[in-house]
């Protein structure tokens, strides 16, 4: 009996190895999705007690990593529905560099909002695909959608995004009062 047939029939060994093995990897993961590590150490031990109950549900045959992925996609994806936490964006995001860091504060500060009041499924999706630059089949494969359907969900998403954002009025310096 293979490693991941003795996990489906309930050896805590087997579960404790394949564990090990996706730990640091699941973790990563839903870093990605939530942006607060503390978080995602909480929800990596979610997941595996997820993974752990469901063990007779887990196809022995099937890609361990995979059914994984999904597992703590499902997981941080119930955290954002809840909690709505604040999404680090890059600095750069906000657009070319201004010399006001006060006025760049705020802009990024108001994208950080903006992106913040996106449904969690836009907001999981435009998070993997803008941010983190993850390939649409691996966020496909992780939420359990088509690619195709991610690639709706980041159309919308941009578009909610771009009209929050169209009411912003940032003072620049090119449009500084004369």
């Amino acid at each position: 009996m293979d490693l991941q047939e003795r996990f489906a029939a309930g050896d805590l060994e087997a579960f404790e190895v394949l564990f090990r093995q996706h730990q640091k990897h699941v973790y990563a993961w839903i870093v990605r999705i939530v942006r607060d590590s503390g978080i995602a150490e909480d929800l990596t031990v979610e997941t595996f007690w997820r993974i752990h109950k469901s063990r007779a549900r887990f196809n022995p045959d099937g890609n361990f990593g995979a059914w994984a992925y999904r597992i703590a996609t499902n997981t941080a994806l119930d955290h954002l529905r809840k909690k709505r936490p604040e999404t680090e964006l890059p600095n750069d995001l906000a657009g070319h560099p201004n010399p006001d860091s006060a006025v760049q504060r705020e802009t990024r500060d108001q994208i950080r909002q903006a992106f913040n009041r996106l449904p969690a499924k836009y907001r999981l999706v435009a998070t993997l695909a803008l941010i983190e630059e993850e390939p649409y089949d691996k966020i496909a494969s992780a939420v359990g959608i088509s690619s195709s359907l991610v690639k709706v969900r980041l159309f919308r998403a941009v578009r909610m995004l771009r009209k929050q954002l169209s009411s912003l009025q940032v003072r620049t310096p090119n449009h500084e009062r004369k």
